[in-house]
């Protein structure tokens, strides 16, 4: 049957615990043999956290009564012997919902109130607000209190018209995408705005995030769900009836939302569901079978899809056959086919995008740990041609080596004015660097975007004001990078001029690359320009939605330009160590060189036993660049982190 997604998920964690205990005890290597300066550290850390916080997060998306959370329960909670996510006919997930884990907060179930919208908080926010949300704590060995409680997740309340309005569900301009009216006036709508669910599920664990998006109204009504929680997903699985294909609403839902104008799909997997409504015992199997897949070539066509990424299941009779243990049940609901496309695309992926980042950072550490010891190398090297210059020398010669020694010393406490200027310089035009990435830059850029939206009338222009934001932010990252060649440029200069002076062995870091930045902004730009459609046209004329959209915007820019600034400080660290670590090693070569002097004074073996001493730490210091090398190299070849993985029916986009 191949490696299901919750193998592939298993394999997965364990390489990443792995991976941490080894980066852990490399690090107290390190440490004890006084080779973690600056840089070495950022990078160790950088690692860990790469390592702690990667999660893999898979967004189910469909319009009402397609039967996600049921294949949320087939896929992940079949462990539980029954459903865990409501899945009764009808309406169930109300709102957006999220299933991770979090080690610091115990086991419940969060829910922010629909009257949060109101409000113009973006979501990002309130997660920082948790006194804000209404929480239900889990039981997590208790499958019948769990389901209990996840039902809240399809709660409704029922409000006015006006209310309605206000809260973003109900269009005049729209009725088609109303919702009903009851007899007495009142509108159904969510209880609840966003659900969180932390439990520690084997795969939550791991880190699989796990999104359950409710169907069109609210999602087109939730800007931040659109423009950065399923944009970001790894992949996202959309979810149609077998029995009637793509509908309307759906073909809705898939342009508006999944589409991306790049028109990259190849994250997107479509799940036709319910394909047991098609069993029929007064036709063949072949017949069914053709049925079926004739409703997947239909389906591959108006998506404009390959049919490969088309796959049809039962995950109702998929539940039940992990239930009841019934493997030809289980077969037949297709569902192992699912979690293969799964468990090869989305783990297949995000194991190599991971692994290929965990890489060069690994690389670059080793880089930066041995300058270290290629210092020490050096200096010894000199200390031992030194030495042997002495050898047949009278007192004289030696004091007169001496007296140079401590010459040289001298000059070279003078240039430590000279290195300080040096550095004021390369601070300075970092400092132009971090203003051009920090947050009161893109403050200034959304205040002036939120300002063109609140302009009156339909906002037939709001592309051109999103689209002259994004060129001021693009120029933005372009002169930084411009500042930070200028600075490489600069360093690279002063550390030649320092080298030939005093005999160091600086080397200019590679310069931060901000292009990949670019992209990002890019991708960012094309899910807000494909939320801006017609449809919204109408919700961005009210001054409160407009500015959730900029505040959607701004957390996700954020995140982007928090990592730009993470690389420049990064390489600004790797050159202030290396110069660090050569003014440190170079005092303390001075240092050794006068104790030598010092007792080959006083004895006459002194000089031959200071040689072989050196010899000894030279020896020393061969074995500590091999272990380092072994060390580093074991970071990347722990099991399963070469393993052959299958060609990916998913990437990310």
């Amino acid at each position: 049957m191949g490696t299901s997604f919750n193998e592939q998920f298993d394999q997965h964690g364990t390489w990443r615990r792995e991976f941490a205990l080894r980066l852990k005890l490399l690090s107290e290597w390190l440490r004890d043999h006084e080779l973690l300066d600056a840089a070495v550290e950022e990078r160790l850390r950088r690692l860990e956290t790469q390592m702690r916080s990667d999660k893999v997060m898979v967004a189910f998306v469909a319009e009402f009564s397609r039967g996600k959370s049921e294949l949320i329960n087939a896929i992940f909670f079949a462990g539980y012997k029954r459903r865990i996510m409501p899945a009764s006919a009808g309406r169930t997930t109300m709102c957006p919902t999220e299933l991770g884990y979090d080690a610091d907060v115990p086991p419940c179930l969060r829910l922010l109130p629909i009257e949060t919208r109101l409000q113009p908080q973006a979501l990002m926010e309130w997660r920082g607000a948790p006194e804000k949300w209404t929480r239900v704590d889990l039981d997590v060995n208790d499958p019948a209190q769990l389901a209990q409680a996840l039902e809240k997740v399809a709660e409704v309340r029922h409000v006015t018209k006006d209310e309605a309005k206000a809260l973003g569900f109900w269009h005049d301009d729209v009725p088609e995408d109303n919702p009903m009216m009851r007899s007495d006036g009142l509108i159904e709508v969510p209880r609840w705005r966003h659900a969180l669910i932390n439990i520690a599920h084997p795969l939550l664990k791991q880190g699989l995030v796990i999104l359950d998006t409710p169907g069109l109204n609210a999602i087109g009504a939730e800007p931040e769900l659109t423009v950065n929680l399923i944009p970001q997903a790894h992949a996202v699985v959309f979810i149609l009836a077998a029995d009637t294909g793509v509908t309307k609403s759906d073909l809705a839902i898939w342009r508006e939302h999944l589409v991306t104008e790049a028109g990259n799909t190849d994250a997107r997997l479509v799940v036709l569901n319910k394909i047991d409504t098609m069993w029929d015992s007064l036709s063949t199997p072949a017949q069914v079978q053709a049925q079926i897949e004739r409703q997947r070539a239909t389906s591959a066509e108006i998506l404009g899809l390959p049919q490969e990424q088309v796959i049809p299941v039962s995950a109702q009779k998929g539940l039940v056959a992990k239930v009841n243990d019934d493997a030809q049940l289980l077969q037949a609901s297709q569902l192992p086919v699912l979690e293969r496309a799964l468990s090869l695309g989305v783990m297949g992926q995000r194991q190599k995008i991971l692994r290929s980042a965990v890489a060069g950072g690994i690389s670059e550490l080793r880089v930066e740990a041995g300058r270290a010891i290629n210092i020490r190398r050096r200096d010894l090297a000199e200390q031992t041609i030194e030495l042997k210059g002495l050898r047949g020398k009278n007192i004289s010669v030696i004091k007169h080596m001496r007296t140079r020694i401590e010459q040289e010393q001298t000059d070279f406490d003078v240039s430590g004015a000279k290195i300080h200027a040096v550095r004021s310089v390369h601070l300075k035009l970092l400092r132009e660097v971090f203003n051009l990435l920090g947050t009161s830059t893109l403050k200034v850029e959304m205040t002036e975007l939120t300002d063109a939206l609140r302009q009156p009338g339909i906002k037939l222009g709001v592309r051109k004001a999103y689209g002259l934001t994004f060129d001021r932010l693009r120029e933005g990252l372009r002169k930084a990078q411009r500042t930070s060649a200028e600075i490489h440029s600069m360093l690279g200069g002063t550390f030649r001029q320092l080298n030939a002076e005093y005999g160091f062995s600086l080397q200019a870091p590679k310069e931060p690359d901000l292009a990949g930045y670019e992209r990002d902004l890019d991708l960012v730009e094309r899910s807000h320009n494909q939320y801006l459609g017609v449809s919204n046209v109408l919700r961005l004329a009210q001054p409160e939605f407009a500015d959730r959209l900029v505040r959607a915007l701004a957390t996700r820019l954020r995140v982007i330009y928090e990592s730009a600034l993470g690389e420049v400080e990064l390489w600004n660290k790797s050159a202030a160590a290396q110069l660090d670590a050569q003014l440190r090693e170079r005092r303390r070569n001075f240092g050794r060189r006068i104790e030598a002097i010092e007792r080959i004074q006083q004895a006459a073996t002194g000089l031959d036993d200071r040689i072989v001493e050196i010899q000894g730490h030279e020896s020393a210091l061969n074995q500590l660049d091999a272990k380092l090398t072994e060390l580093t190299a074991h970071l990347t070849s722990i099991p399963g982190a070469d393993a052959p993985v299958a060609e990916p029916v998913l990437q990310r986009a």
